[in-house]
């Protein structure tokens, strides 16, 4: 293990699928803290930030959802949830609130990981070359790719979920083009198409909210949706 290693947070109130996790993925090149609530893992954090935390949705005290809401704030870790209410209801839940990926338990410990690696490449695309045209501009609205900001030009900030600020982003990458469902799924989230495809409406609608009156996504009948403003410091 050397420090280039990604870090893992595995936090989860059963003794047993922790170890089974932490060994795992200790076992393929990670380096694994655990905890077993939610107080564990601020201490945890508190002495070293890890780059993705694992986190079970059904725990004593503070369930996975409200560590969740306190964990999504700029440049935070990736979170990946797990939990054995595996219903299409709970899944979009998290993922509103702003988790990357969502795994029903028991999981297998193979797709565990691979869903870890994807979420994690994802976020290191995000910051390929953030150093050029890190801040975009689009109509009273700025979005900061490096500290995951959204602010009006009065500095407002804009509270976006996870889900919410990478179907922002997807548009600003291609501005006044219709995406379909498809192309937002793929450019969002990159997970189970079926899932999110449910939600996408749901996450467009309360990005419509928070941008305020001024929103600038259109609705394109049986095609899609489309940013209607120019992006500069693309």
């Amino acid at each position: 293990m050397n420090a280039a290693d990604p870090s893992i947070l595995v936090v989860d109130d059963d003794a047993d699928l922790r170890a089974l996790i932490s060994d795992f993925l200790r076992g393929n090149g990670m380096r694994v803290e655990s905890a077993a609530d939610g107080a564990e893992m601020d201490a945890r954090i508190a002495a070293a930030r890890p780059d993705l935390i694992v986190l079970d949705l059904m725990m004593p005290g503070e369930d996975g959802l409200s560590i969740l809401r306190r964990l999504r704030k700029p440049g935070g870790p990736a979170v990946i949830m797990l939990s054995a209410m595996g219903e299409d209801t709970d899944r979009i839940i998290g993922l509103e609130v702003g988790a990357d990926d969502y795994l029903p338990k028991p999981c297998n410990p193979r797709e565990l990981l691979a869903r870890i690696r994807a979420v994690l490449r994802r976020r290191g695309e995000e910051h390929v070359g953030a150093s050029a045209g890190a801040v975009r501009r689009f109509g009273v609205w700025t979005l900061d790719i490096v500290q995951r900001e959204v602010r009006r030009i009065d500095g407002q900030p804009v509270p976006l979920t996870d889900a919410e600020f990478r179907v922002l982003a997807a548009f600003l990458d291609r501005p006044q083009r219709v995406l379909s469902r498809d192309q937002l799924i793929e450019a969002g989230k990159g997970i189970d198409s079926e899932v999110f495809d449910r939600a996408i409406d749901v996450t467009i609608s309360r990005l419509r909210k928070k941008l305020g009156p001024d929103d600038p996504i259109r609705t394109i009948r049986n095609e899609g949706y489309m940013l209607t403003l120019k992006v500069e410091g693309e």
